[in-house]
């Protein structure tokens, strides 16, 4: 019977111990991100958390763009395990949409850091992350975020088939919904409504969470529904 040759065997090990190395970085990112928030979170204090230098996880990474890419999909994994429960809890589209847009608030509250490494990638332009960030990277991004999509994306569709929805492209005010979501987890965050109380005269308020994951609930069954 013939045997592997043993380079494969070293090659395999190669190739595991090297995800594995991959999984300590971006799991010390994750923990520096949820520690001290993205701004914070820099690779020399990620290596050094890891135990290498900064060096290793530029073997690892193309940059801190792509380390934090796939820190996000850590994220999104998560979060999507959160939306999917929701709407198994949920017995028809305008309960599953609520459950879904109230379970994005209650994991975006809960993870700032989610927000804001969202929202840093959000900033970039196609080119740009295509530019930064290898094909792999980019695949697996783009997996986290239409998983998350994917669900909401249905919960819209089937509203439309029941006859309880109106929306014409649900691919697209799904991805609205996300988008619209992060700035107004921000909103949660900083807990201060600007408005005027006279012409050219600011004041502040005070805003919660709850007032955000109500308000976000009611403009989805809107435009759902509209």
């Amino acid at each position: 019977m013939a045997t592997a040759p043993e380079t494969d065997g070293r090659r395999t090990a190669a190739a595991a111990r090297r995800r594995a190395r991959e999984k300590e970085i971006i799991a010390a990112t994750r923990g520096l991100f949820d520690e001290r928030g993205v701004r914070d979170a820099q690779i020399e204090d990620i290596a050094k958390a890891v135990g290498i230098n900064r060096a290793i996880v530029y073997r690892h990474f193309t940059g801190k763009e792509e380390l934090f890419a796939l820190t996000l999909v850590e994220y999104l994994e998560e979060l999507r395990v959160a939306l999917a429960r929701a709407v198994e809890g949920a017995a028809d589209p305008a309960q599953q949409l609520r459950a879904v847009v109230t379970a994005f608030v209650d994991y975006g509250v809960s993870h700032p850091a989610f927000v804001d490494c969202a929202q840093t990638i959000m900033r970039r332009t196609g080119p740009d992350l295509l530019d930064e960030i290898s094909e792999s990277a980019l695949f697996r991004l783009g997996r986290g975020i239409s998983g998350c999509l994917s669900l909401l994306t249905q919960v819209l569709e089937d509203g439309v088939e029941a006859g309880e929805f109106r929306v014409a492209d649900p691919v697209l005010l799904a991805n609205t919904l996300y988008a619209s979501g992060l700035g107004a987890l921000q909103l949660a965050r900083v807990g201060i409504l600007v408005k005027e109380v006279a012409p050219g005269i600011p004041t502040v308020g005070a805003i919660s969470p709850d007032q955000v994951r109500d308000y976000l609930v009611a403009s989805a069954l809107a435009l759902a529904t509209r």
